[in-house]
Order: C-alpha cells, then sequence, then structure tokens
C-alpha cells in the first residue's frame, strides 16, 4: 500500500500530541500526586491518551513514517507545562486540558475533513481520539477550569503554543 506523504504527516503529528499529553499529565500527576482534587480524573484522561499514542505509535510504522525530531523538546516541554499548571492549582491544571483539548477538537477535525476516505483505519482512530479529547475538555471545564487565575491568558497563551507544537510537528 502507497502511503501518502500527507498520511506520514497526520500520523507524525497526531503521535506527537499525543505524547505531548502523556507527559503533560505525567507533569500533573508529579506534582498533585493521588491527592489532588482531580487526581483520579487525570489519571483517567492519561491512561487513554496512552492509548491514542499507542495507535499512533503503530501507525508510524505501518505507513512508513517517522517521530518528529522534536519529540525531545516535546518530552520536557509537555511535563513542564503539566508541572507548571498543576503548581498554580487544581483549576490551572484544568485549564490547560480545557485549552488544550479545544485546538486538538480543531485539529482533528480538520484532519479529518481533509483525509476523507483516503486511510478510513486512521480515520475511524482520529475520530475516537477526537471524540475522547471532547469528553477530557468538557470534564475540565466541569471541574473548574475557567475558574483559574488568569484563565483567559493562560488559556490563550496555552492554545497558542498548541497551535505552534501542531504547525512545527507536521514539518519537523
Amino acid at each position: 500500500m502507497a502511503v501518502s506523504e500527507r498520511v506520514k504527516r497526520m500520523v507524525r503529528v497526531d503521535q506527537a500530541g499525543e505524547y505531548g499529553a502523556v507527559r503533560i499529565y505525567a507533569g500533573q500527576l508529579a506534582v498533585m500526586g493521588d491527592r489532588g482534587p482531580h487526581s483520579a480524573k487525570i489519571r483517567e484522561m492519561e491512561a487513554q491518551e496512552v492509548d491514542h499514542r499507542a495507535w499512533f505509535d503503530r501507525l508510524i510504522v505501518e505507513r512508513q513514517g517517522r517521530p518528529t525530531a522534536l519529540q525531545p523538546i516535546w518530552h520536557v516541554a509537555g511535563f513542564a507545562l503539566g508541572a507548571a499548571t498543576a503548581l498554580i492549582g487544581p483549576e490551572a491544571a484544568m485549564a490547560c486540558t480545557a485549552a488544550i483539548e479545544t485546538e486538538i477538537d480543531k485539529h482533528y477535525t480538520e484532519q479529518l475533513a481533509e483525509l476523507g476516505d483516503e486511510d478510513p483505519e486512521l480515520a475511524g482512530l482520529i475520530e475516537k481520539a477526537r471524540d475522547d479529547e471532547r469528553e477530557h475538555r468538557d470534564t475540565a471545564l466541569a471541574n473548574g477550569a475557567e475558574r483559574a487565575p488568569a484563565y483567559p491568558l493562560l488559556s490563550g497563551a496555552i492554545r497558542l503554543g498548541c497551535r505552534l507544537a501542531i504547525k512545527l510537528s507536521e514539518r519537523i
């Protein structure tokens, strides 16, 4: 099966995003531990992100792609973002999730439109991941994301960073 460069790019950026999500939750849990008010919810979301990452790890190999060369940066940056937002407080950790998942929802929706019928398996996994990410966003909002200190600024900065990470991971 010949795999288009577009599909390889999609798998690369999606794997990078799920990798980053796992690192963000690891950073949050490193600060909050199991005693934080949202720790159980974060662990649940983290487990789903681990599954998503495994899907895209597999697809990188099957679609003859490659991970982003920026993965070492996302390793550190994801953990640091998670830890920093958790240090601000539980609502800031939820604001981080809400902001990122808002951008990822848009990103996955755009990918599905671009992909069309080219790769039904990939489309199915993107759709499932997008539905989970929407659930994460809704969970974060229901658990106080908008009560985080300077929420509009925090959310806007994280969303901008997320868009930048997507663009960079698509290319590098």
